[in-house]
């Protein structure tokens, strides 16, 4: 956007008219000789030069409202999009904040999960100890008994099958294999008795041996085996039933070693899956501090920057109400100023009294002049600069009236010399605020 022209200010150059017009009668003869060929009257002049300065004024009012407008403009986006930006991380802040509970809470739930599978495996892993321990002592047990009972079973199959071949035929072996049967550990004490009571028995032997006593004896052999036999089937039945037990037991520590070992290994593999998941969780709850620290930052300084922002924009606005309404006074003022010094007491009596002016030019013409129409002129234009000034306030616009007043001819010039240094310093004040305005669009 090009930069308006900036002017002097309405204020003074409202001054520096109605000094103009105040005093003009002080240069009618420059005045009278440029304007008298071209048909413009010095009123005339000074009428078109306070227009000049009102349209000017207008335009610049305007080129203001402008220029404000794109300001104002890039106020209002900038704030909307910092509203929006903000809002939009106070959103992620509350999500991330929501995220990093949830990951704390999901990492605290795993690692009780993790220690209960640790307590679980070494729980486990102890009764795969003992219970291999158990099953080692069983299985000796077994050994032994098992042997116990192979040793009876042979012992009583020898016995008995001697008793048998050699029931009339009692030699010292066959004896010995009955009496061998008296050391076995499973052999009930009835039947060690029982043994004990054949083998103390002395049959003659050969011819000597009569009927009856051949009869005894073979009574007596036939009973001891009958008791042997009753002895082998019930060692034979006991182990067998034994073999069984062992074989079960040994299935059921089989089973049992294979459910713990599945279970140590389902519980290795979930604890292993766990503790990645662990890691990856507090990973992320990391990730979702860092982001929640750059989000909060991010959002402070747009707040800061929306606040200096409003707090700026808020009083440029101020200062351009307040210029604004400077200058409808001062374009008001102005055409008050033209209103008055075109009206007919003025301009009346310039059109009598320059017309002479220009045919006589005698000095007592141009006191007349002074007498009659600055002096009312002068009058109007100091009430009016001092009631405006009270007006707005303005400390320029009362030192005019005052000077206006007290001595419009000889001071005129110096004093429309300190006006245009005031507007030079004024202008350059307006520009550096202008600069300031432009590099902010």
């Amino acid at each position: 956007m090009q930069r308006p022209t900036r002017g002097v200010p309405m204020v003074a150059l409202v001054a520096g008219a109605l000094l103009v017009a105040s005093g003009y009668a002080a240069s009618v003869d420059l005045s009278v000789k440029s304007g008298v060929g071209s048909g413009v009257t010095p009123v005339q002049k000074v009428i078109q030069l306070m227009e000049d300065m009102l349209a000017k004024g207008k335009a610049e009012k305007h080129d203001e409202q402008v220029q404000f407008a794109a300001y104002k403009q890039f106020c209002d986006d900038t704030i909307v999009e910092k509203k929006r930006a903000i809002a939009e991380a106070n959103e992620k802040i509350e999500v991330l904040k929501a995220d990093i509970e949830k990951y704390m809470a999901t990492a605290a739930r795993l690692t009780r999960e993790i220690a209960a599978h640790d307590e679980d495996i070494s729980v486990w892993k102890g009764d795969q100890n003992a219970a291999s321990k158990v099953r080692e002592i069983e299985n000796a047990d077994y050994d032994a008994m098992h042997k116990d009972y192979s040793e009876s079973i042979d012992a009583l199959q020898r016995a008995i099958a001697v008793l048998k071949k050699e029931a009339y035929d009692r030699k010292q072996s066959s004896l010995a294999q009955v009496s061998n049967l008296q050391s076995l550990t499973l052999i009930p004490p009835e039947a060690k008795k029982a043994i004990d009571a054949f083998l103390l028995q002395e049959p003659t032997e050969g011819l000597d041996v009569s009927a009856p006593e051949a009869y005894g004896y073979e009574f007596q052999s036939h009973g001891i085996i009958e008791m042997l036999e009753k002895l082998l089937d019930k060692f034979i039945a006991e182990r067998t039933d034994l073999e069984k037990t062992e074989m079960n037991s040994k299935h059921a520590f089989d089973m049992l070693m294979q459910d713990l070992t599945a279970q140590i290994d389902q519980a290795t593999q979930d604890r292993g899956e766990k503790a990645e998941l662990k890691a990856k969780t507090l990973q992320a709850k990391a990730d979702a501090l860092g982001d929640l620290e750059d989000t909060t930052s991010t959002r402070d300084a747009d707040q800061k920057y929306l606040d200096d922002l409003t707090a700026t924009c808020e009083q440029k606005a101020s200062d351009f109400e307040s210029r604004q309404q400077l200058r409808a006074e001062e374009i008001e003022a102005i055409e008050k100023a033209i209103e008055i010094i075109s009206s007919s007491s003025v301009k009346g009596h310039a059109e009598t009294y320059l017309p002479t002016l220009v045919q006589n030019h005698k000095g007592s013409a141009l006191a007349a002049l002074r007498s009659a129409t600055v002096t009312q002129a002068q009058s109007r234009v100091a009430d009016y600069l001092r009631h405006r000034a009270a007006e707005l306030g303005s400390r320029v616009l009362s030192t005019v009236a005052d000077r206006v007043a007290a001595d419009p001819f000889t001071k005129v010039k110096k004093m429309i010399k300190d006006l245009i240094v005031r507007l030079m310093e004024e202008a350059n004040e307006e520009a550096e605020h202008k600069g300031w305005c432009d590099t902010e669009l």
